[in-house]
Parts: structure tokens; sequence; C-alpha cells
């Protein structure tokens, strides 16, 4: 917001500073285009500011998931928000498109497994869990199981599992 106020101020100076140089006032020219210069630089310094803003927010997604804890979607505006949601919608029509009739979710093996089963400790109560061969898993507190990598890396980046490492 300090960057737009300044540009503003710096805009509106040049504007009248122009009118007065199109009088014959030729000794504003350098003034102008150093005012100029600093207008590009601030556009480019706010351009990178957004840009690294989106790729953390596209790096949220790959990260947590669809949805966002509160805390971190308190911190964003609306535009961000919104941004984040169709990103959101775009790469679940991309996975949904890719790998057949289920889709193939890019976001569960980011860095390859080194086992195919981990155990976890469940953190907060979360209830009956289904695995694919259609066993169920009481999820309680503080209990302790031996489940597919794949199945519970989503409720691990949710903080509903730990992983215990042995």
């Amino acid at each position: 917001r300090q960057a737009l106020e300044e540009m503003r101020a710096l805009y509106e100076r040049n504007q009248a500073d122009v009118s007065e140089a199109k009088s014959g006032r030729t000794d504003l020219i350098f003034l102008i285009r150093f005012r100029h210069c600093c207008l590009l630089r601030n556009q480019r310094c706010i351009l990178a500011y957004l840009y690294d803003r989106l790729l953390r927010i596209r790096a949220l997604r790959w990260e947590y998931g669809s949805v966002l804890p509160n805390t971190i979607q308190f911190h964003m505006s609306a535009e961000e928000v919104e941004w984040f949601n169709r990103y959101k919608k775009s790469l679940a029509t991309y996975m949904r498109s890719v790998g057949g009739e289920e889709g193939l979710d890019l976001t569960q093996d980011i860095k390859p497994p080194k086992s195919l089963y981990i155990e976890v400790r469940c953190l907060r109560d979360y209830g009956e869990f289904e695995i694919d061969d259609g066993t169920t898993v009481l999820l309680k507190k503080n209990s302790q199981h031996f489940l597919p990598r794949w199945k519970c890396e989503q409720l691990i980046r949710q903080g509903v599992l730990e992983h215990i490492l042995s």
C-alpha cells in the first residue's frame, strides 16, 4: 500500500510537471524521466512480490491439499483465496483427465516412498477410516496403526496422523 501511495504521488507530480514542460520549461524533463524510472522500479517490485505470493499459494495446494487451514486462509486476500480455488479446480480437472476412470492424484507421492506401509499415531479423534481392501480402522487419539502410505499422507498433512519413525 505504501508503494502504491508513493507511485500515485509520483504520477501526480509527473503529470503536473509534464503540463509545465509542454509550455516550455525543458529543465523539468530530467526530473520527469527520473520519476518515471522510479515508477517503473516500484511496479517491478510490486509485480515480483505478487508473483512470489502466487507461487507460495500454489505450493500450499500441494502441501496442505484442497482445504487450507483457517490460520493460513486468514492471511490471504479475497483475490488470493479466489485464485487458490481456481487453481485447485484446474488441478483437480487435470488429475481426473489423467490416469483412467479414477484419475491420478499427483499430490500423493511428492517424494518417492521407501516403503508402501508406514506406522502412524493418531493425534486427534477422526472416526472410521476405510482402506481400499474394505477394511475400516477406527482412528482415535493416541492409537497407532500400520497403514498404506498413500492412504494416510493427506491425513498426515492435515495434522490428524503423525508418522512414527522407527
